[in-house]
């Protein structure tokens, strides 16, 4: 990830979830968390209307760091040793947060949730028309995912920051890969990436009975 430290291009970012899979479809966590820092770095270049996310997300990010690089980092490699490290350990609270509120599953499942919305958001903006409106993409893409997790305070807030999106021209300029045109084609290039990384995370986590960690 050391291209953005230099200049900041989406295609970069969403390319990088590429290497996110080893040759068994697993998982690999520290390019995963790589990624992710790449995509805080993109919403943070929209200012501070995505901030409730992001700031999230950091914190996760940490909690993640911390764990691949702890006494049981060998059990971090890839999302698939870690949950039938920490499920076979009893080391996740499945009914409610009590003794491990932080773990890697919950910790990872909150940074899963949020990949499915920019997911979904993103390809809202590539297949939209023109004069669409980002605002609505974006919270047609939150209610999609993740409201749900959100009590109403929350959903009102987000959902009024997002009308402060500019438009589609200018969100397509951010991604600083040229036209609106070659923004679109990248993306359409690009996505399936992080769809692939989600849908085997998805199954996973569907497999455990873990898509509802308190």
């Amino acid at each position: 990830m050391d291209d953005l430290e230099s200049e900041f291009n989406l295609k970069v970012v969403l390319v990088s979830f590429k290497q996110c899979l080893n040759e068994k479809e697993e998982v690999l966590l520290d390019h995963y968390l790589a990624s992710w820092r790449g995509l805080v770095r993109f919403l943070n270049s929209l200012g501070t209307i995505f901030s409730f996310i992001s700031k999230d997300v950091v914190a996760k990010l940490q909690i993640m760091e911390q764990l691949c690089g702890g006494p049981q980092r060998e059990h971090y490699g890839t999302l698939q040793a870690m949950v039938a490290y920490e499920v076979g350990s009893q080391l996740v609270d499945l009914e409610r947060r009590s003794r491990h509120p932080d773990s890697g599953c919950r910790t990872v499942l909150r940074l899963h949730r949020a990949l499915h919305w920019l997911q979904l958001f993103l390809e809202g903006v590539r297949t939209s028309p023109e004069d669409a409106r980002t605002a609505a993409l974006c919270t047609d893409s939150y209610h999609a995912s993740l409201a749900a997790y959100h009590p109403w305070i929350i959903r009102r807030a987000v959902t009024v920051a997002f009308c402060a999106l500019p438009t589609r021209k200018v969100f397509l300029e951010t991604m600083n890969v040229g036209s609106p045109e070659q923004a679109v084609e990248m993306l359409g290039e690009a996505l399936p990436f992080i769809e692939r990384v989600y849908d085997i995370s998805q199954r996973l986590y569907a497999e455990h009975a873990l898509l509802d960690l308190p």
